[in-house]
């Protein structure tokens, strides 16, 4: 909104600016609200902390070369881990879901 008043001897300009911003108020476990204050920087709010790990847009080039300071037996050392891991996982996964739709 702007205002001007004119007065005979006088030009008077009076701008007035009013920005809502809607808040919310959420509830989140302990544990969460620690991870967040360890994230949060001395001059920075919780809607910044979370505008900047939430908001963050993960790309798998940053992985790229990761691995260039490791040898090649390493690097299958590391794969061969990979591989077990996620066998044993789909294994432990398939055994939940037989107990679950066995009851």
């Amino acid at each position: 909104m702007i205002f001007t008043f004119f007065e005979p001897k006088s030009l008077n300009t009076r701008t007035c600016t009013r920005m809502f911003m809607a808040t919310k108020t959420l509830t989140i476990m302990e544990d969460a609200y620690e991870m967040l204050a360890r994230r949060k920087g001395k001059d920075e709010s919780f809607s910044q902390v979370i505008r900047r790990v939430v908001g963050k847009k993960n790309d798998i080039m940053q992985f790229a070369g990761a691995w260039k300071h490791l040898s090649e037996e390493e690097v299958e050392n590391r794969k061969r881990r990979i591989l077990e891991l996620r066998k044993e996982s789909t294994y432990n996964l398939l055994k939940k879901r037989k107990r679950l739709w066995n009851r």
